[in-house]
């Protein structure tokens, strides 16, 4: 990515951008500079450190709504970062800015934490489309889309965003609740993988549909952690079924 890269015509200011604060983790200098003052003039409150470690200790000093990270930093690799933020900070939005462009280096940011992967070069603009669909707020949902829902020894509340395995509590990443809660309030029925994209990832969303995927893949793992770390015996939970060339269905248990 050149300087040449970032300038573009600005999109319209989110009422809500001088509230948002951006950390920026990128060592180039003149990336970091176009960045910082990009999101500046778009009303975000930015703060931009060159090394791994000084944003580590940035985001642990100050709550931020969303990370910019570079990969390539020169003293912590941006994987190890991206691991650290997403474990301390489990609602942070983290999007990757890199130019590692391979599809195995997509999911490994995406597994080590990432909500988003913008490839270098790319614009100012493309940049700031991504930050405002991811955080965008939804409208409040009607009281019986809050409710808790229960499907045998699951528990998924999404007005305290907790997920309960036999009424024991297990963390989720904030994108893989959010397709947890999509999937279980329509649950037993198709959801096409459109749908999912729109209602997790922003109607607007333009990324890689492999994010689903992989957040998929990490929300089964875990909840298969947390069946079998309940030490009475196998709770009944619903089943994540893949539905080929559609999307995905959650299964209730039986009975």
């Amino acid at each position: 990515m050149s300087a040449r890269t970032l300038p573009g015509m600005s999109p319209p200011v989110p009422h809500d951008a001088a509230r948002t604060r951006v950390l920026v983790i990128e060592d180039d200098d003149t990336i970091g500079r176009h960045l910082h003052a990009g999101l500046r003039g778009s009303g975000y409150a930015a703060t931009w450190c060159r090394t791994g470690s000084s944003g580590l200790a940035e985001a642990g000093l100050t709550r931020h709504d969303a990370v910019l990270l570079d990969l390539g930093l020169p003293d912590v690799d941006g994987m190890d970062v991206a691991r650290h933020l997403r474990a301390d900070h489990p609602d942070l939005l983290i999007v990757i800015l890199t130019a590692r462009s391979d599809e195995i280096d997509v999911i490994a940011g995406l597994d080590a934490g990432a909500d988003d992967y913008l490839v270098k070069p790319f614009t100012l603009s493309v940049l700031l489309a991504r930050l405002r669909a991811h955080l965008r707020r939804r409208p409040a949902g009607s009281p019986a889309e809050s409710a808790p829902i229960r499907l045998g020894d699951l528990t998924v509340d999404p007005a305290s965003r907790r997920c309960l395995v036999a009424g024991g509590e297990i963390t989720l990443r904030p994108k893989e609740f959010e397709l947890l809660v999509a999937l279980a309030q329509r649950a037993g029925a198709a959801v096409s993988r459109e749908d999912l994209m729109a209602q997790v990832w922003d109607a607007n969303w333009f990324g890689p549909t492999k994010t689903l995927d992989v957040t998929m893949a990490a929300l089964r793992r875990r909840l298969e952690a947390a069946a079998a770390a309940v030490p009475e015996g196998r709770p009944r939970l619903p089943h994540i079924a893949t539905l080929r060339g559609h999307g995905y269905r959650l299964e209730p248990p039986a009975g």
